[in-house]
């Protein structure tokens, strides 16, 4: 069943040189070392090496239906409430999958962003403040890019969408960097395929195609002479498609193995999950993955039922998957959407957008595991412990990763916060 878009508005109409740079850092050699040395201390770097997952349900998942059921309740609808891996949490029986890996997960539950367009909830819950008339602000995916990225052939943000976002049209991306510039804005990979353009044309010869680039670059130096920001975005965003068309191969989910291809599953989302764990594998800073479309204005809980019965199992086998690989231990992963859905069933079975009272999902390095953050009431209309906003939660995330949350970006002369000055992270949720 193709789904429909109620809501009008725009939305829904350690690589190696890394290495021997820390190598060099220290004053050694690489030549000549002990090759298991080498090896420990590449593995060490990349154990300390702070990655994100940002898996970023769009619309706005019911938070009744998912991580804050309240079956029994006037508000609480059809489905129930099961236990999880983790004693005491209960969460919406449309995540049984998820619920078996309750133990790697903490909920907050308490968060208030007063918010219930989807424009400026989606612009509170990845930038972490109000948008400004004066000021546009850089996604959660380019500051971490940006913060901790070392100087790396791969791009630091990517995003890995289904065909489903924007009414079937996938994201422009590279415009969501604001200040920092195109060298930390997403590069945007539709239903698990790799970038577009990125294979060498037919009939065009390696020899042929090398001496392309070779002119290309000669034009690019002599042109970087008048050296500005437009010059070196220019120069970066060529060399790195030179090195997205040699490195394509990583960004193909048919070369992991049938057995895992099987466990994820074929569709978008899938397949999109699979293609994060590879990625991540190969030291992307920060991967954002999006499913589509939680805007339930009519029939609420059947959309539920087919959208996160689309998402549980490849999620949770995600989730497992980085623990088992050791990813988790320095791998932030945020379950997050623009807002949560109403309490209150309107006319045509649907919840509509509610900034009021809702939750989001965490695991990983830096994060408390088995944490609830605050709570709502009775039937979930509004926040009864803890409330948080966008403002906290966005330091939070910065800081699980190791980003000094409080410093300053230089900015054209003048220093611009990384986060909103007057919030702070979820202290009890850090580690």
């Amino acid at each position: 069943m193709k789904r429909q878009h109620p809501c009008l508005s725009a939305e829904h109409l350690m690589a190696r040189r890394q290495l021997l740079g820390s190598l060099a850092g220290l004053g050694v050699a690489a030549t000549g070392m002990p090759s298991l040395y080498v090896s420990a201390f590449g593995q060490e770097l990349q154990r300390q090496r702070k990655q994100m997952l940002i898996v970023y349900l769009d619309g706005g998942v019911s938070q009744l239906e998912s991580w804050d059921p309240k079956p029994g309740t006037d508000t609480g609808g059809p489905f129930l409430a099961i236990p999880t891996s983790l004693p005491g949490v209960h969460i919406s029986e449309l995540l049984p999958y998820t619920a078996q890996q309750m133990h790697r997960l903490s909920l907050i539950r308490s968060i208030n962003t007063r918010e219930n367009n989807h424009a400026r909830g989606k612009y509170l819950m990845t930038r972490g403040r109000r948008q400004e008339q004066t000021t546009d602000y850089p996604h959660l995916g380019a500051v971490t890019a940006k913060m901790l990225s070392s100087a790396e052939s791969l791009p630091g943000f990517i995003h890995l969408e289904s065909g489903r976002v924007l009414g079937g049209n996938p994201s422009p991306g590279g415009q969501d960097a604001a200040y920092l510039g195109p060298r930390y804005a997403s590069v945007v990979i539709d239903d698990g395929r790799p970038p577009k353009n990125t294979r060498r044309p037919q009939g065009l010869s390696a020899q042929a195609d090398q001496a392309r680039r070779a002119f290309r670059r000669r034009l690019n130096q002599r042109f970087s002479q008048r050296r500005s920001a437009a010059t070196e975005a220019y120069t970066y965003s060529f060399e790195q498609a030179a090195q997205l068309m040699k490195q394509r191969v990583i960004f193909d989910v048919s070369r992991e193995s049938q057995q895992d291809q099987a466990r994820y599953g074929q569709q978008g989302f899938a397949r999109n999950c699979l293609l994060a764990r590879r990625l991540l594998e190969h030291g992307i800073t920060c991967v954002k993955l999006t499913h589509s479309n939680y805007d339930t204005h009519n029939e609420n809980f059947n959309f539920h039922l087919e959208q996160l019965g689309e998402f549980d199992r490849p999620f949770a086998t995600l989730l497992d998957d980085l623990a088992q690989r050791g990813l988790l231990e320095h791998t932030l992963v945020i379950v997050m959407s623009e807002f949560g859905r109403t309490p209150q069933i309107n006319q045509k079975l649907g919840r509509d957008h509610w900034g009021t009272a809702w939750s989001i999902a965490l695991a990983g390095c830096g994060i408390q595991t088995g944490a609830v953050i605050g709570k709502t009431n009775k039937n979930g209309t509004a926040v009864a412990d803890h409330e948080v906003d966008h403002g906290r939660l966005f330091h939070t995330f910065l800081q699980a990763v190791g980003i000094d949350s409080s410093s300053h970006f230089a900015v054209g002369g003048r220093p611009i916060p990384v986060a909103d000055p007057a919030a702070s992270p979820i202290e009890e949720l850090l580690t």
